[in-house]
């Protein structure tokens, strides 16, 4: 079986990152043990990645550069913003827990679309928070292994995305 669109692909990977400055760091490694699933060619990963893997078969190796313009695109300064310290209150009450700098809270913007934002910091002005995907700025180096390919449920098919053991629930 090779990896194509409607299969289920799963991948061993090391991800090392590259800023321009400081060369090359390992960013993630995913182990066959935990190897990555997904559904392939319905956008669930980054299309140069999906790209290396089509017609590959279990077993294949595969190595991939995504310059950042097609991976997560470049770091955006507009995606920084400062957020009342009131728009965290629970009941009426401040959440200290929530506001601590580095957690990475889903939000809404004004059209109801979900997005994730770090707190990078804390202060009189407000919640401080960076929109920005964590490898906006960065080209990418994958390197792994295909290490299994099935047909795909249709329930996947029709939601778009890999079902973990049991089925999914929404």
């Amino acid at each position: 079986m090779k990896a194509e669109k409607d299969k289920v692909v799963a991948i061993s990977y090391r991800l090392m990152v590259d800023d321009g400055e400081s060369g090359k760091e390992l960013f993630e490694e995913v182990g066959e043990e935990q190897a990555f699933p997904f559904l392939f060619g319905h956008m669930n990963v980054l299309p140069k990645l999906e790209e290396a893997l089509e017609g590959k078969a279990v077993g294949d190796s595969f190595s991939v550069f995504i310059d950042f313009e097609n991976g997560y695109g470049d770091y955006d300064e507009n995606k920084k913003v400062v957020i009342p310290k009131s728009n965290f209150k629970e009941e009426g009450k401040k959440n200290k827990e929530m506001l601590k700098v580095g957690r990475v809270i889903p939000m809404q913007d004004d059209k109801g679309n979900q997005m994730r934002g770090e707190i990078t910091k804390v202060d009189y002005k407000g919640v401080h928070m960076d929109f920005n995907p964590p490898l906006a700025g960065y080209d990418l180096f994958f390197e792994g292994k295909l290490v299994s390919i099935r047909e795909a449920e249709k329930e996947e098919l029709e939601h778009g995305h890999v079902h973990g053991p049991g089925g999914h629930h929404h």
